[in-house]
């Protein structure tokens, strides 16, 4: 890898999101050394918010040499250019050569990767996934986003597009999703699908579930469905038994057509834990062809809100620590 300046010892990863961007310096061991967070509302253009970034990175770093800048942003990224081709919710974010940008300013060799895609090197390093050697990362959150490592290389496709798994479809009949087809995965197993799916039932049937979200002063979410099927409530048992069994379905496609040894489920409906995995995992299982059962192994993920910051520093070697 040809660096423009192989400094020693220090990488910076950054995670770029729709509300927010965090930064964070590590050492050569990959220990957390200083960080920073600022929330990107009022920001006007992607100009301005690099010059914010960079201001971040400066600060983190405060004089330490840096080997490499790992960048994790949301959206659809060209990673061998650098290029965000459509990311945040900046009314600019699109076609926007962060990589080319942030070099110049800063002297130091940046990697731009999708937030999915970090997330999954940062577990697969540090995280759930260390010591597997093929593994998919799946988080089931507003949406389903992937990443998938494969012979111990991240996997990210001619276009650097690979591990959009969430756009699977899995019911061709199945509910209108936002790229425009029926029934991808997400639309069916995400928090997202979750919640709509017991609002429509709630619109006839009778549930704890909105006296749960009430009482916590809240808007039904997933959380309150699954605090619901503790108490053995109906609907909760109806839309989770759904929810599970085409979460069940869409990692029998991964297992089927990626044979990983380990698949980490991170996001906001992974919080279920218990409530989750042990159904998940028994419904894999029966759904699975034969010769791959007992193959792999379903594990929450470790790093929780740190993973795409963790990815991306760790895409420099003086962090990964393999």
């Amino acid at each position: 890898m040809n660096r423009l300046q192989n400094k020693e010892k220090y990488v910076v990863g950054v995670d770029l999101g729709g509300t927010k961007m965090a930064v964070a310096l590590f050492d050569g061991q990959g220990a957390l050394v200083n960080r920073d967070r600022m929330e990107t509302a009022g920001v006007k253009t992607a100009a301005e918010l690099t010059q914010h970034l960079v201001q971040m990175i400066n600060q983190v770093a405060q004089g330490r040499p840096l080997s490499g800048i790992g960048l994790a942003s949301a959206g659809a990224v060209n990673s061998r250019e650098g290029i965000v081709l459509h990311g945040t919710n900046l009314p600019e974010w699109e076609n926007v050569p962060l990589k080319k940008w942030m070099e110049e300013s800063l002297g130091t060799e940046v990697q731009v990767v999708n937030d999915a895609n970090a997330a999954a090197w940062g577990e697969y390093v540090r995280g759930a996934g260390k010591g597997s050697e093929n593994m998919v990362y799946v988080t089931l959150s507003t949406g389903i986003g992937a990443g998938i490592v494969l012979d111990g290389k991240l996997l990210l496709g001619s276009h650097s597009f690979a591990g959009e798994l969430g756009h699977t479809i899995l019911d061709p009949d199945g509910p209108l999703c936002r790229c425009g087809n029926r029934g991808c995965w997400e639309t069916v197993s995400s928090g997202t699908a979750i919640r709509d799916s017991a609002l429509r039932l709630l619109e006839h049937t009778p549930s704890a579930i909105a006296d749960i979200a009430a009482a916590a002063g809240e808007a039904v979410s997933a959380k309150h469905i699954f605090e619901a099927r503790k108490r053995s409530d109906p609907v909760a048992i109806q839309v989770l038994d759904q929810a599970i069994y085409f979460m069940a379905l869409g990692l029998v496609n991964v297992i089927h057509s990626f044979n990983p040894d380990r698949i980490v489920v991170g996001g906001g409906v992974s919080k279920a834990g218990d409530l989750l995995f042990p159904a998940l995992r028994a419904e894999t299982q029966r759904l699975v062809m034969e010769p791959y059962r007992r193959t792999f192994e379903i594990v929450p993920a470790g790093l929780k809100d740190d993973a795409g910051l963790v990815g991306a520093a760790a895409l420099f070697h003086t962090c990964d620590g393999r």
